[in-house]
């Protein structure tokens, strides 16, 4: 403390760190508990990442259960295409945009797809609601191929 009444003669019994040779354990357990305060921290260590629907995945592979239209949101008026997946990895049920125009006419339903994030960590993106994923891949081939006519769909 700088000012003059708080110097005195007596220990200063503020809080502060604890000092000394054998303060190591005391000052490693305070480290461990007051790191949960920062964000970052938090986030990258809860746990919650794998509760999530790809549990800590970039991507992950479904069978199409159904084709569904959803609405965009206002001011827009649109019917989104997208598909409505069963991972294959823990049995829950996403909705993926199937992305580029006329698209989903190559997704059948039973389909194995390959699905990702739509970019914006878990968010729903633009003014399609609820939808977090899209579809990158059916049938092993990309879906961009497919549209742009390089590659076919296999016969199954």
């Amino acid at each position: 403390c700088l000012f003059p009444a708080c110097v005195s003669s007596s220990p200063s019994y503020a809080m502060g760190k604890t000092r000394g040779i054998g303060a190591g354990r005391k000052l490693r357990n305070l480290r461990r508990e007051e790191r949960w305060a920062d964000k970052d921290y938090n986030k990258s260590h809860l746990g919650s990442e794998y509760r999530k629907p790809f549990a800590g995945a970039s991507h992950s592979k479904g069978i199409v259960v159904e084709k569904i239209g959803i609405e965009a949101k206002q001011p827009n008026s649109a019917i989104r295409k997208c598909a409505r997946v069963q991972l294959i990895k823990n049995g829950k049920k996403i909705a993926a945009f199937v992305p580029m125009d006329g698209c989903l006419n190559f997704v059948e339903e039973n389909d194995e797809v390959l699905v990702a994030g739509f970019g914006r960590c878990g968010h729903a993106v633009g003014d399609i609601p609820g939808v977090r994923f899209k579809v990158v891949k059916v049938s092993g081939v990309a879906l961009i191929a497919l549209f742009k006519g390089k590659k076919e769909k296999p016969r199954s």
